[in-house]
């Protein structure tokens, strides 16, 4: 029996990066995900969308339980919540990255899966599941690739709110090393959540933050 993947050891590049800011080549990974728009501290739809993507995400690792596994399906990890975020009006992000207005929030919300999960693995999971759960609306739910390239990252320790301070300095290492933001592009604003906030004082959340950039 192959060993289970546990994210944390095969992927520590991507989230268990140090704490301080760094360049990295973002592979091209696959997801499930919802879009979004608003606080997400109080919008009913951004809790609505992280219960639809663990709910799929387990529904796809418990396959082997009942025989429906996808092809070359092997035990592992559930990845962890992440976020790629923007604002409809950029005149709200101010010189420091403080969000004044934060219902402005453009988001996606996502699970990254095994190389194993096919489109129809992922019909196949999504079918069950609305069997199971008949009142989870998971029609807003997508499987995609997404393939980040160059960006500048760190891991921040601490509260969400306190953020700032470590993109600043990301900001300043990118700028040090000729690079410019590439949100022109598309890409965007991307967080990982590697702390459950149920269960961890705020001073010791910590969470994966990422910016796209490119040679100046």
């Amino acid at each position: 029996m192959s060993e289970k993947l546990d994210y944390k050891k095969a992927y520590k590049e991507l989230f268990l990066p140090p704490a301080h800011p760094h360049l990295i080549e973002v592979p091209d990974m696959l997801f499930i995900a919802v879009d979004g728009q608003g606080d997400p501290n109080t919008s009913p739809a951004y809790q609505h969308a992280v219960e639809v993507l663990y709910s799929l995400s387990y529904a796809i690792k418990m396959s082997k339980m009942d025989g429906s596994q996808p092809e070359g399906y092997h035990e592992y990890t559930v990845f962890p919540l992440e976020g790629l975020w923007s604002l409809s009006n950029l005149d709200d992000i101010s010189a420091t990255y403080e969000i004044k207005d934060k219902s402005g929030f453009l988001w996606t919300s996502m699970i990254r899966q095994p190389a194993f999960v096919t489109q129809a693995a992922f019909e196949q999971a999504r079918d069950k599941l609305a069997k199971k759960k008949p009142g989870l609306d998971l029609s807003a739910a997508r499987l995609m690739r997404y393939h980040e390239g160059l960006c500048v990252q760190m891991m921040h320790t601490g509260p969400y709110d306190a953020e700032p301070a470590t993109v600043r300095a990301m900001t300043r290492f990118m700028e040090e090393q000729g690079h410019v933001h590439d949100f022109d592009s598309g890409r965007r604003h991307h967080e990982i959540y590697i702390s459950d906030p149920r269960k961890t004082a705020p001073d010791k959340m910590k969470t994966v933050l990422r910016h796209p950039v490119r040679k100046a």
